[in-house]
């Protein structure tokens, strides 16, 4: 088998087994973690994650939302009919990679002086949808 690795239940991976490589093929990218970011800090709809000050492209945005749909870590539904627009919430999937964020966000604190960390978005702009994690590493 070229390129890949086989475990014993036949499942074929992409580049091995080692469970890091294949996380880092779901959310490894320059931009996936910031989007989970933004989702767990409650950004639910598109002009959220646009208005992010990393200034995400929308196209690079749209197809995040679609890898991580893709791979089960948000789920879209409809918020308004006419015209059809969605909101992405995550999944218990994407909902256990808080942990990682918040260890990714002590990380930086210790070794970036300078960096702020993002708070949760003002609940009433989530018309009330619940915020993200409220674990002090990642929100304070």
């Amino acid at each position: 088998m070229t390129g890949g690795a086989e475990a014993g239940d036949g499942i074929i991976f992409k580049r091995s087994s080692c469970p890091i490589t294949n996380g880092l093929n779901i959310f490894g990218d320059k931009w996936t973690l910031l989007v989970i970011r933004d989702l767990v800090l409650g950004k639910r709809r598109y002009a959220d994650f646009i208005s992010s000050p990393e200034n995400i492209a929308s196209n690079i945005l749209a197809d995040r939302l679609k890898k991580l749909e893709t791979a089960g870590l948000v789920c879209r539904r409809i918020y308004q009919q006419k015209p059809v627009r969605y909101e992405y919430v995550l999944t218990e999937k994407g909902n256990d990679l808080k942990p990682v964020l918040e260890a990714i966000s002590r990380w930086g604190k210790k070794h970036c002086p300078g960096t702020d960390v993002f708070r949760p978005v003002d609940p009433p702009a989530l018309a009330g949808l619940k915020t993200g994690s409220t674990n002090s590493d990642f929100n304070d």
